[in-house]
């Protein structure tokens, strides 16, 4: 069973999720909360698996509430609702500690699937943002008139990069793959060098953008 909490301030939003989780027999909506401080206070008191979080939200808002979430709670993985497919939002999300950014207008299409992948500790984003970000990563390409750096990387740090982006620690990377946490270090150095990368919600917004991880 996941233990879902749902944060929005317009109740019908709020029903019509708990619905349409309601109908998965392993998914229950465990508590409700109408703004961003009552939704960091029923997740210290309830302790859900997934906090589904609208961004905007009264009294604090949702990535700010997600941000104390994940610092207070880091089993609690959150998930961020937004009706924004900038960059900007999605950027400050993951620095917040999101693991999915939903649009609302596709929430009733891919909510289950994202509370499913980010339970299983991998991010995801609705399809329409992966569209975005690839969109305005190719024409940034041309602007600058500069090839893919994807096609710089090792099949190894390819690899690296997918679990890297799917959440996982580099404990965990060395030991699916066999390696040593020195070799993991090394690759993952490299890679951010040669993207141009610099944190990790970096390296996850590029990985969406190239298809990489959903």
């Amino acid at each position: 069973m996941i233990r879902i909490l749902l944060a929005d301030d317009h109740t019908i939003m709020r029903s019509g999720l708990r619905l349409l989780l309601e109908r998965h027999p392993d998914l229950q909506v465990i508590a409700e909360a109408a703004n961003g401080r009552e939704a960091v206070q029923l997740a210290e008191e309830h302790r859900p698996d997934i906090a589904v979080m609208d961004v905007g939200m009264p009294h604090l808002n949702g990535l700010e509430a997600a941000r104390q979430i994940a610092a207070k709670m880091p089993d609690t993985r959150v998930i961020v609702l937004s009706m924004h497919s900038d960059e900007s939002y999605v950027v400050r999300a993951l620095k917040a500690g999101a693991r999915g950014y939903l649009l609302k207008d596709s929430a009733e299409a891919d909510l289950v699937d994202a509370i499913k992948a980010v339970r299983d500790g991998k991010n995801f984003f609705s399809p329409a943002i992966a569209e975005v970000l690839n969109r305005d990563y190719m024409s940034k390409l041309e602007r600058q008139g500069v090839e893919d750096s994807y096609e710089l990387l090792t099949t190894r740090e390819r690899e690296i990069l997918q679990l890297i982006a799917e959440g996982r620690g580099n404990k965990e990377v060395a030991a699916m793959l066999h390696l040593s946490l020195h070799t993991v270090d090394t690759h993952r150095a490299n890679i951010m060098e040669k993207l141009n990368l610099h944190s990790v919600p970096e390296l996850i917004l590029y990985a969406v953008r190239k298809g990489v991880v959903h």
